[in-house]
């Protein structure tokens, strides 16, 4: 959704409820939690619920105040992770009903934790088995021998497995590289070593080729039964790893897209929505993008790996344009509860910063956790594929309360907290869910202001707390 049209969408909540006393009310229902102590075990459902029996405070002790009429985004897409080749081919080494299984918890609704917004690459990841595209023959500018036919191994079915359990899930795509002999390296790997070359040649004849290769991807995993929601041109655009990679300079992106990508999708009847990004903060090719001509035209901006303030900074200097997260934190396989401890913020960052949502990065790898090029990272969930064992990571339990308490159209209110504290608020026309994180070993207690009335809530120790108040309409 454009977001002059959100805009206008929130002057009208606004509006609706700008008479708290007279038309709503919120009263409180549930408080629904999940152990983040370090000696917790994560289960496939590690959400606890009591009732949220609290009667009104009468002190005012620097109060966390919910702003109900600031809206910072008013139409969230949700939460979810990223689908890899290597995460594929563990998912499928487990027989058919633990695949069920698996995609139910990951992405039903109402019986797990329900993934809304994912991602996967458009061929190789640093994730992928090893370098591939869609296409390996050189100048094949028709793109006669493109073939999505290695996905159809593991990534094509991970992902039709989530949408035999979530039909609403929508799906966002970016490439690592380009197939390696549209680049001036000739490799989509080992940029780390080639930097002068690790870039797509600046070439009519190039561009029209790629154009065409993401309208042949979009089109083949459509006829897998996949859409590809939004297209983002390029990962990292300023990255020069050993994996595959590719350094994009705004200004080529721009060119690629606006007068070569956006008229191939409007010949093909495409109407996947085109992204600037993914854009890392260290060398603000954000910034640089939108203040090329036609940028503003752009449906939206991925973001990954920036500050704080740059990530405030860009939603404030551009209230028209839409933002949305593309990576989280890949740490180093770890996968410790002192990291998981650590997820809440970040995702206060970007939804409290604009973004419309969260992508955490791997959700499954194997045993190995290791990529191709030789190091591990985080996943939420790990199955070892001799032993068809699945894993719960620590990650899993902070993005798990999450996701199920926000949901596609959702929206991100503003807050006022104590400085420090991190506080996240998303109101529907049914509930107001307030997020709050408990990092002592002790019982802690924090005082809600919500509609002018106040209230004391109870934390449990080392926890992260999903206080649910239900919207009442007079």
């Amino acid at each position: 959704m454009n977001k002059r049209k959100i805009y206008l969408v929130s002057a009208m909540v606004c509006l609706l409820f700008s008479n708290i006393h007279a038309q709503v009310g919120y009263k409180p229902v549930s408080v629904n939690y999940i152990n983040l102590s370090d000696d917790a075990i994560v289960t496939a459902q590690p959400i606890q619920t009591k009732k949220l029996k609290i009667s009104p405070s009468k002190k005012l002790n620097s109060p966390i105040e919910i702003q109900l009429q600031e809206i910072i985004n008013s139409h969230l897409s949700g939460i979810g992770g990223a689908f890899n080749e290597q995460g594929g081919e563990a998912f499928m080494s487990l027989n058919k009903k633990s695949q069920k299984d698996l995609a139910r918890k990951l992405f039903n609704v109402k019986k797990g934790i329900g993934f809304s917004m994912c991602r996967t690459a458009v061929g190789s990841s640093d994730f992928g088995l090893d370098a591939y595209s869609y296409n390996e023959t050189p100048e094949d500018y028709e793109m006669k021998y493109f073939s999505v036919k290695r996905d159809e191994k593991s990534v094509i079915p991970f992902i039709n497995a989530a949408y035999s359990q979530n039909e609403e899930l929508k799906m966002f795509a970016s490439p690592w590289s380009p197939p390696g002999w549209m680049k001036y390296s000739g490799k989509m790997d080992g940029g780390n070593k080639d930097k002068k070359n690790n870039k797509l040649k600046a070439d009519a004849k190039i561009y029209e080729a790629y154009a065409l290769y993401f309208s042949k991807y979009i089109q083949e995993y459509a006829k897998n039964g996949i859409q590809i929601n939004r297209l983002l041109i390029q990962n990292e655009t300023d990255m020069n790893p050993s994996y595959p990679g590719c350094d994009m300079s705004p200004e080529q992106m721009a060119e690629l897209v606006f007068d070569y990508i956006r008229p191939t999708f409007k010949k093909a009847g495409i109407k996947t929505e085109i992204w600037a990004g993914t854009f890392r903060g260290a060398r603000k090719d954000a910034e640089k993008f939108l203040t090329l001509k036609r940028s503003k035209t752009i449906d939206g901006i991925g973001l990954q790996y920036c500050g704080r303030d740059q990530i405030k900074s860009l939603n404030s200097d551009y209230p028209d344009m839409n933002f949305m997260h593309t990576e989280g934190r890949c740490e180093h396989g770890e996968n410790s509860m002192k990291q998981a401890r650590k997820r809440f913020g970040e995702v206060c960052m970007w939804l409290n910063g604009g973004c419309d949502n969260f992508c955490y990065w791997n959700i499954v790898l194997n045993e190995n956790s290791t990529s191709a090029w030789g190091w591990k990272q985080n996943s939420l969930i790990k199955i070892d594929r001799k032993a068809k064992t699945v894993t719960y990571n620590p990650d899993y339990a902070p993005i798990a309360l999450l996701s199920k308490f926000i949901r596609p159209g959702d929206q991100s209110l503003k807050t006022k907290a104590p400085a420090g504290l991190d506080v996240l608020a998303v109101r529907n026309d049914k509930s107001l869910v307030i997020f709050l994180q408990n990092d002592s070993k002790n019982v802690s207690i924090k005082q809600l202001k919500v509609a002018d009335k106040l209230y004391d809530v109870e934390l449990p120790a080392t926890s992260l707390c999903a206080f649910v108040f239900k919207v009442k309409k007079y």
